[in-house]
């Protein structure tokens, strides 16, 4: 079936890992927060008290990671991630009858394991598998997947809660990945090239492929592996900026529905700056590597001036590449520097930087504004940037893959 393609197969495979991140990433972690209202209400709890499932599901992420590289070699993507994508739906379906805190905070982990090999470790590992040509804008694609499903599903969630109720919501969410998504990764996705007797899409066009790089262990070794740990960390860190601008444009004697636009301009960039970011990738990583902090840089100035909504707009639009940079240039910038050969194993390492990182952004960050306000913020959030592009120039210096 695979050689039938008129194409190459590492678009189906591509198109696979798109697919997940719409729906698996933007279904349930991007909708989340829409749920958290009428399950406090009808609960009795405060909000707070529900969202703690996040935390939950970062720590699980967080521990996960540290061997679920060595477990996606073992026994394969398409296995890993079709059973995540099982359990997610079940775990879904079984919230609908949860009466209890705790139960959140069990579903909240176990999503946080699934979630290891479908967003961190799905179209990051898989897709420079498949593609030695145009690897960059087909991670970007992939990754801007999780932005379009959750401006999609969002109202989509908003309305059958609405109309059914989140318990009735949530068995429609986990059986639409039961049903729909988890069989199409189980049919259609595959490994890697070799196992159906193809070559990735490109091959012979870059020096780098399956054989190049590190072995896992020397890594572990080298400096450079502990600053792309702090690469992600930080960008992770400063992606969360994200979450104060409406905060902010408020302090600014802007309206909510003018706060909500530069937001939204934040999360525009951001879909685009993953696809363009990608793109970039693909003629130069040092290139990638400005684009990511140079535009980064100049959106938090634009932002901190709030001189006028449109510069606040814009602002948040260019912030929206940095934004985009955590899931894309960052797993890019790991393989150019380390090489394929342990990708997994090193990458799913360097993304417990990302997770702890969403673990305790938020609290810095609100801890900063409101004793030093939202210019010690942005000041140091430049600063953040400025010292991830000396890590990422700094790391690509001294890469020999």
């Amino acid at each position: 079936m695979v050689k039938k393609f008129p194409f190459h197969y590492g678009y189906v495979v591509a198109a696979c890992c798109t697919l997940v991140t719409m729906f698996n990433i933007g279904l349930v972690l991007s909708c989340a927060g829409i749920f958290f209202v009428p399950i406090s209400e009808e609960l009795g709890v405060p909000v707070a008290k529900v969202a703690m499932y996040l935390s939950f599901n970062l720590i699980a992420s967080s521990i996960m990671l540290s061997f679920s590289g060595k477990l996606m070699e073992k026994f394969g993507a398409r296995l890993m991630m079709t059973l995540s994508s099982i359990v997610m739906g079940i775990t879904l379906i079984t919230m609908s009858r949860f009466n209890e805190l705790w139960q959140f905070y069990a579903a909240g982990t176990i999503l946080g394991i699934t979630f290891t090999f479908l967003m961190y470790l799905s179209f990051p590992t898989i897709i420079p598998r498949w593609f030695n040509k145009k690897v960059g804008l087909m991670i970007g694609i992939a990754a801007a997947g999780s932005s379009i499903g959750g401006a999609i599903f969002n109202p989509i969630c908003g309305m059958l809660i609405n109309n059914y109720g989140w318990r009735t919501t949530y068995i429609i969410l986990g059986a639409v990945l039961l049903i729909f998504v988890s069989p199409i990764i189980g049919i259609f996705l595959r490994n890697k090239p070799a196992d159906v007797g193809l070559t990735p899409y490109g091959a012979g066009t870059i020096r780098q492929n399956k054989n190049d790089g590190y072995e896992y262990r020397a890594v572990l070794k080298m400096p450079m592996f502990y600053g792309l740990f702090m690469f992600g960390f930080l960008m992770s860190t400063i992606a969360s900026v994200f979450h104060f601008i409406p905060k902010y444009a408020a302090t600014l004697n802007f309206s909510l529905e003018e706060a909500a636009m530069a937001a939204s301009a934040a999360m525009i960039g951001s879909t685009i700056g993953k696809v363009g970011l990608g793109w970039i990738n693909d003629k130069s990583i040092k290139l990638g590597v400005l684009a990511t902090i140079g535009l980064g840089i100049f959106g938090l100035a634009l932002m901190f001036t709030g001189s006028s909504l449109n510069i606040l707009i814009g602002g948040g639009f260019l912030f929206g590449w940095a934004y985009a940079g955590v899931f894309v240039q960052t797993p890019l910038l790991v393989r150019a520097v380390f090489g394929s050969k342990s990708y997994s194993q090193i990458y799913s390492n360097i993304s417990i930087g990302l997770t702890v990182s969403a673990a305790i952004a938020m609290a810095v960050w609100g801890y900063l504004a409101e004793f030093g306000g939202y210019g010690a913020v942005f000041i140091v959030a430049i600063i953040l940037l400025a010292i991830c592009g000396v890590i990422g120039f700094r790391a690509l210096k001294v890469a020999r893959f």
